[in-house]
């Protein structure tokens, strides 16, 4: 018995998300079982807007094999025969993440992962399915996910669905008036504890985040001028590549990290040298969604923590460009930092000041 909740999840998706219409060709991934309901409602919802669903299930562990095992030659084949022919004829592709182990992958090696990330999910993701399909990507609520959020299995059930369900079109309505001044705005400088950076936005283009590609959704970003990254900023827990981190602080000079300190310098190091790029920053995001408080191991929720900001290590979007160009894309999260928009404090610590942007605040969403 499918739940009411995943079929409404289901709904938003395919309606408001992918907007898939009678005809298209839509992939549907999920990686671990657990998200089969979710599944299931999607493909039912398809077959009866007249599209037609291609199902991909892979399990995590069988992932984690090929991921270990995979070098330059077996990852351009994956590609070439198999999944980038596929994804050219997709309209839509929906990616449910329900894997029980964050880190499944945290024992691939640095070459691995390079192969991996550049001959494999850089053409048929960061290059194909970002750039010509309507695309969602969403986590699936599991016990380990509550563990990792610090939550009951149950109630981190319901701020789950309550993330992911929030109402779009209101938030949509309350991000205009932050992004008319972002728009207008040449230096945006952080301040708070271990953090104090300041970057141009001049002329960048800004893309308001609804509930169009992630699932729980709720940012409004754009790509820092690339040389302009100056002083220190310091990130909550993350995890990337299968590896955990519980802080990150990085040094920058125009533009590129010149020093870091982390939980885990090897790994980091390791990030830092996948290529020129990656000591760049590829996109900077305000978090907005109301019901994220905190970090929990999860970019796709973490880069959504209200009062929160990513500036991101890695690839840059086409949609707001900077010419950065990297294998890696990495959400780093900072929490609580003051924003200045040229000079003027909008928002002190996670709660806006500025009158006109007060609506973003949690107390108004909800």
């Amino acid at each position: 018995m499918i739940s009411e909740n995943d079929q409404k999840l289901a709904t938003l998706i395919l309606e408001h998300s992918t907007e898939v219409q009678k005809g298209h060709n839509v992939m549907v991934q999920l990686i671990g079982l657990n998200g089969i309901d979710l599944l299931r409602a999607l493909v039912e919802q398809i077959r009866q807007k007249g599209a037609h669903p291609f199902i991909k299930i892979e399990d995590a562990d069988t992932q984690r094999i090929l991921i270990e095992n995979g070098d330059e030659e077996f990852w351009k084949n994956q590609a070439s025969v198999d999944q980038l022919p596929l994804m050219k004829q997709m309209d839509a592709f929906i990616g449910i993440r329900a894997s029980q182990n964050i880190y499944e992958n945290s024992q691939a090696s640095k070459e691995a992962n390079k192969a991996y990330s550049e001959h494999f999910l850089k053409p048929v993701h960061f290059d194909e399915r970002v750039n010509n399909t309507n695309w969602c990507i969403m986590r699936y609520p599991s016990a380990a996910f509550a563990m990792n959020a610090k939550m009951p299995t149950r109630a981190f059930a319901d701020f789950y669905y309550d993330a992911c369900l929030v109402d779009y079109a209101q938030l949509e309505e309350a991000m205009k008036p932050l992004e008319k001044r972002l728009r207008a705005t040449d230096e945006i400088h952080l301040k708070g504890e271990g953090t104090d950076i300041k970057f141009s936005v001049k002329e960048q283009n800004w893309v308001p985040c609804f509930g169009k590609r992630n699932i729980p959704d709720g940012e409004l970003f754009t790509s820092p001028v690339l040389d302009s990254v100056n002083g220190v900023i310091s990130y909550a827990p993350s995890v990337y590549q299968g590896k955990p981190f519980e802080f990150v602080k990085l040094e920058v000079k125009d533009g590129v990290v010149t020093g870091f300190d982390s939980s885990n310098n090897e790994a980091l190091k390791d990030i830092l040298d996948t290529d020129e790029g990656a000591r760049r920053f590829g996109e900077f995001s305000f978090g907005l969604n109301p019901v994220i408080e905190s970090p929990m191991y999860d970019i796709l929720f973490d880069e959504k923590i209200y009062g929160s900001n990513h500036l991101t290590l890695g690839k840059d979007y086409e949609v707001a460009p900077n010419g950065n160009s990297s294998n890696i894309h990495w959400d780093l999260v900072c929490i609580g930092a003051d924003v200045y928009l040229d000079g003027e404090l909008v928002r002190k610590g996670r709660k806006f000041v500025a009158d006109d942007l007060k609506g973003l605040n949690p107390e108004e969403l909800l």
